[in-house]
């Protein structure tokens, strides 16, 4: 495995008869070196900005490994993963499956995600039999949010010039709540993959495609409910950014309800993000055949609680027609700049 490079195996030209999101999870059997093992196809996609891998990638890729050991008709519940290391998309993923539990309603996986010799990723998620809770169940299900702002026919979300699109897009919904606190405030959006995902994916390049957008702006709820400066640059640098790259992140903070860039000057500066081995994350599907992740679907996003440089937040996603779909949970690592006085304390 040569350093910088991005796959294991020369990709395959794209496929256009299938959505973006299915050529960016691709995985490529090893079966000649080992059973049940799996790399990435193709490079993964790098946020603009960002120092490591979208840890979307690596979820959605894991799961849809998982997903190819398990019988036809056994559908993932539940998926619970731990990021031990940083990853580097510029280096090929092994992904190696385990299947733990063969079981007549449940079946068990894991997944480990390897870079460069070491685990930069853990899994376990669990999959249940089709119809095994029988005809007559007990059910409920939290309503979607009334009065949400439904994306207009024919939107596409707006791109930097010179930026990569990702393989999905957002619409955010406006919010009017800056006097209400962290604990209660909540961040709404709908998120869907761009193009058609192929009849030849299933249900099952749905679910991996719902794993990969899960990731977006989730554990960074927390800055934006507390309104905290995230930004890749210091505030004094604002008067250098680019005129339509200052007006696009005025409008994202507006709709956000954090107001403008200057007038977000003085708040605390996010130190640290997501940085391993934090966050944990676990996904709950609660209707998974009914996911058509390239349609519109709404996420309601809250925290309960933030402390001691980390923060937990919960997600709900729904279909446009109010269906609950997944509940999704994640703790990560949350820190603030310090003050250097304080940062330079001697430890006890």
């Amino acid at each position: 495995m040569s350093a910088g490079r991005p796959t294991l195996v020369k990709p395959p030209p794209v496929d256009e008869s299938k959505a973006p999101i299915e050529n960016a999870l691709e995985l490529t059997e090893l079966g000649i070196i080992s059973p049940d093992l799996y790399t990435n196809t193709r490079e993964l996609w790098h946020p603009p900005g960002a120092r490591g891998l979208y840890g979307g990638c690596i979820i959605a890729q894991t799961l849809a490994a998982a997903q190819r050991t398990v019988p036809p008709d056994f559908t993932v519940h539940s998926y619970h993963c731990f990021f031990v290391l940083a990853g580097d998309s510029g280096v090929p993923i092994l992904y190696h499956v385990e299947r733990v539990r063969e079981g007549r309603s449940f079946c068990t996986r894991t997944v480990q995600a390897r870079q460069k010799g070491h685990a930069i990723f853990t899994v376990t998620c669990s999959f249940t039999r089709d119809g095994s809770g029988g005809e007559r169940t007990v059910s409920h299900a939290a309503p979607m949010p009334e009065g949400v702002v439904v994306p207009p026919e024919g939107y596409e979300e707006p791109t930097l010039v010179g930026s990569e699109k990702s393989p999905f897009e957002h619409f955010k919904c406006p919010r009017d709540d800056a006097d209400v606190p962290p604990e209660r405030r909540k961040i709404w959006q709908w998120v869907r993959a761009r193009g058609r995902i192929s009849d030849e994916g299933g249900h099952q390049a749905h679910l991996s495609a719902l794993a990969y957008m899960s990731d977006s702006y989730f554990i960074g709820t927390v800055s934006r409910i507390h309104r905290l400066w995230r930004f890749p640059f210091q505030p004094a640098e604002m008067e250098h950014l680019e005129p339509e790259v200052r007006a696009h992140l005025n409008k994202l903070n507006d709709i956000e309800g954090s107001g403008s860039l200057e007038e977000m000057r003085d708040r605390p500066r996010v130190g640290m993000m997501l940085t391993p081995p934090l966050p944990r994350s676990s996904i709950y599907f609660h209707n998974p055949k009914k996911v058509r992740a390239d349609e519109w679907m709404f996420t309601e996003m809250e925290s309960p609680w933030a402390g001691d440089g980390r923060g937990v937040v919960m997600q709900k996603i729904f279909s446009k027609d109010g269906t609950l779909l997944a509940t999704a949970i994640q703790e990560g690592v949350v820190r603030l700049k310090q003050d250097k006085e304080k940062a330079r304390t001697p430890k006890l």
